[in-house]
């Protein structure tokens, strides 16, 4: 059984665009993965680690936990062994409380890299390697979370190139997800139903590369 954690914010929590409610985990990403990898033969289990809101290594000034360099040490060593970790952060760092660039969000990209890998695992337990994937662009926001990222479509530009130096330099595997999607036709931040499918097919397909490379 290959174990796999998914350590994200609201695209891949779920949160249906324009509400409150959520996907069911067969409808978002990291159950489409996890499904589709089972219907192609390869034994996985996905852990989701999602918490709307979250950066990747900056405090929010009104909600508590969302930086998301806070506790992912003792996450991995609660799921251990794991024989991957996704990363999929970075759109709410371009919120209008910090005034960051695709630099930026790099550079937390790295910081949560580091952390994984220091992470207190059990003696002879694996460090795992870790798939750094790329948000889809922001549009324009629109909806309830316009005020939130109203310049976000500006700051997030370079995104893809940046966590791609960062993910070489530091030995990670990538995945663009705009290569494959965009973001919501709905409200330009979040992933619309038909999207969620799209990305866990796409995402299943590096997934399963990465683990049959770790096999041979």
């Amino acid at each position: 059984m290959k174990q796999i954690l998914v350590y994200a914010d609201s695209l891949s929590w779920g949160i249906v665009p324009g509400t409150r409610q959520r996907l069911t985990f067969d409808a978002r990403w990291p159950g489409v993965m996890e499904n589709t990898l089972r219907m192609r033969g390869v034994a996985a289990r996905v852990f989701e680690n999602c918490l709307n809101g979250r950066k990747t290594a900056w405090d929010d000034p009104f909600r508590p936990g969302r930086n998301g360099i806070v506790g992912l040490e003792q996450v991995v060593e609660m799921h251990s062994p794991l024989d991957l970790v996704i990363v999929m952060l970075g759109t709410n760092d371009f919120q209008t409380d910090h005034s960051h660039t695709a630099w930026h969000s790099a550079e937390g990209i790295s910081a949560l890299i580091d952390a994984v890998r220091r992470a207190p695992v059990e003696p002879g337990m694996p460090i795992p390697p870790l798939l750094i994937v790329v948000p889809p662009a922001i549009s324009v926001p629109d909806g309830p979370v316009m005020p939130k990222f109203v310049g976000g479509q500006e700051r997030c530009i370079g995104l893809a190139e940046a966590y791609s130096d960062i993910a070489r330099a530091q030995g990670c595997m990538v995945f663009d997800a705009g290569t494959v999607t965009t973001a919501s036709r709905r409200d330009g931040i979040h992933l619309d139903a038909d999207q969620h499918i799209v990305l866990g097919k796409a995402i299943a397909d590096v997934v399963q590369a990465a683990l049959e490379h770790e096999e041979s």
